[in-house]
C-alpha cells in the first residue's frame, strides 16, 4: 500500500471517529457571525440589516437582522425585561409555520444588545410599491396595452399615491390575514400592520413581516409601540391591544391601498381620534366611483373591518377572509361582476416591471412618505377617559 493511501486511511477513520464522537456528545455547536451588509430600514424601535449566515464549502444563506435599540428606555433593566418579554414572543412565533408570516430563526444578545433573526423576503414593502415615483416610472417601461392592463388590474393613479383596483387590493388583504389568524390563534397581536411592514415577494404572494410591537395576550407589555395613523381608536386612548385591533389596522391599511390617499395624515391626535371615531360618516366617500359595480360589498367589508366599537368588528380575521362580509365573499362578487383575475401573476409582472425601470432596494424619501409613514411610537397603556381630548404622553 502506498504512502499516499495509508494517509487517506488514517484521515477516513479520523473522520469516522469525529462522526462517532459527535452522535455520542448529542450537540453540534459552531461560532457564528452576522456581517452587516447593508441597511433594509430605520425605525422606532431600532435598525434592520440584511445579512448573512455563513457555513463551510463557501455556502451563504441571506437573513435580516433586527438590532433593538436601548435609545428609548429608561433604565438598563426597562429594556432587560421587555427584551426578555420579546424573546418570549419571538420563540413562539417561531414555531408557527404559515405560508404569508415571517419565519423566525433566532433572538441572540451580543454585549447585552438584542438582535432578532429572520428570513429575508425577496420582495419589496407596499410602502415602497406605492409611491408615485416607482408607479410613474413604468410608464416609459411598458407598452400601452400593458399600461392599460396595469391600470385596469393592478393598479392606477390616486390623490397622494397609487391606489390598488379591489382585487388586487382583496387578495393582498386576504393574506394579511390568513397570516394574522395564525398569530392570533396562538394568542398573540401582531400591533403594528402597516405598509412597510407587508412584504410582497417577487414570487407574488405576501408576508406581514416585524414582530417588534407584538405581544402575547397572557403577557402584555407595559407601553404599546404602535405607528398612531393605522392604530385602533382604543389603543390611542391607552386600552390594550387585542386581535380586533389588529383588524383596525388592516382596515385603515385598505383604505389606503384603494383610495390613494391616507385619511389620517397630518392630523392632531385629537382629529384622527375623533376622525376614526366617526367613520360610518366618511368611508363611502373613500370607495372609488369608477367602481361603483362592487362598491356595496366592499362598503361592507371596510365597515366590519374599522368599526370603532371593536365588538362590532368581525369575530377573528379569520373570519374577516372567509365568514359572510369577508374578503372571501368580495372576491366571489368580483368574480361574478366579471373582475377576476389571476392576482398574484399580475403582482408578480408588476414587480418585475418597476424592477427594471425603478431603484426599488433604495428608500423612498421622507417627502414622499413623510403623511404615510410615521415612525412607531410608543404609547403607554391607561385607563380610558372618554371625557379627555389630550394627547396622550408619547414617548419618541
Amino acid at each position: 500500500m502506498t504512502a499516499d493511501a495509508i494517509e487517506s486511511e488514517d484521515r477516513l477513520r479520523q473522520l469516522s471517529e469525529s462522526y462517532r464522537s459527535l452522535l455520542t456528545g448529542g450537540v453540534v455547536g459552531w461560532e457564528a457571525s452576522r456581517p452587516f451588509l447593508k441597511c433594509l430600514g430605520v425605525g422606532g424601535q431600532g435598525v434592520v440589516y440584511l445579512s448573512e449566515r455563513r457555513g463551510v464549502d463557501g455556502f451563504t444563506i441571506p437573513v435580516a437582522l433586527k438590532v433593538f435599540s436601548p435609545d428609548r428606555f429608561t433604565s438598563p433593566d426597562e429594556y432587560s425585561v421587555e427584551m426578555a418579554r420579546l424573546a418570549g414572543v419571538a420563540s413562539r412565533v417561531a414555531r408557527i409555520q404559515q405560508d404569508h408570516l415571517v419565519d423566525v430563526q433566532n433572538v441572540v444578545s451580543p454585549t447585552g444588545i438584542h438582535v432578532l433573526e429572520m428570513e429575508w423576503i425577496d420582495g419589496y414593502d407596499l410602502r415602497r410599491l406605492l409611491t408615485p415615483d416607482a408607479f410613474g416610472r413604468v410608464r416609459d417601461q411598458v407598452t400601452d396595452r400593458r399600461w392599460q392592463s396595469i391600470n385596469q388590474v393592478v393598479m392606477t393613479e390616486g390623490r397622494d399615491q397609487p391606489r390598488l383596483r379591489p382585487g388586487t387590493a382583496a387578495s393582498i388583504i386576504r393574506e394579511c390575514l390568513s397570516a394574522l389568524a395564525a398569530l392570533h390563534r396562538h394568542g398573540i397581536v401582531h400591533n403594528d400592520v402597516k405598509p412597510s411592514n407587508v412584504m410582497l415577494k417577487r414570487s407574488g404572494n405576501v408576508k406581514i413581516i416585524d414582530i417588534g410591537a407584538a405581544f402575547e395576550l397572557e403577557h402584555r407589555p407595559t407601553v404599546q409601540p404602535c405607528t398612531p395613523i393605522y392604530a385602533a381608536p382604543e389603543i390611542l386612548v391607552g386600552q390594550p391591544g387585542t386581535p380586533a385591533s389588529d383588524l383596525a389596522s388592516v382596515g385603515y391599511m385598505l383604505i389606503e391601498m384603494l383610495s390613494g390617499t391616507h385619511p389620517f395624515a397630518a392630523m392632531s391626535f385629537a382629529e384622527m381620534l375623533e376622525t376614526k371615531r366617526t367613520i360610518a360618516d366618511w368611508l363611502a366617500g373613500v370607495v372609488p366611483v369608477d367602481e361603483f359595480a362592487v362598491t356595496e360589498p366592499l362598503l361592507k367589508l371596510l365597515r366590519k373591518l374599522v368599526d370603532p366599537n371593536p365588538l362590532r368588528r368581525f369575530p377573528s380575521a379569520e373570519e374577516a377572509e372567509l365568514a359572510e362580509g369577508g374578503v372571501a365573499e368580495f372576491q366571489r362578487e368580483l368574480i361574478k361582476a366579471g373582475r377576476s383575475s389571476e392576482y398574484e401573476a399580475e403582482i408578480r409582472h408588476w414587480i418585475e416591471e418597476m424592477e427594471t425601470e425603478f431603484d426599488l432596494t433604495t428608500d423612498p424619501s421622507d417627502e414622499v412618505t413623510r403623511d404615510f409613514q410615521p415612525p412607531t411610537q410608543v404609547l403607554p397603556l391607561r385607563s380610558p377617559d372618554p371625557e379627555s381630548e389630550q394627547d396622550p404622553p408619547v414617548k419618541r
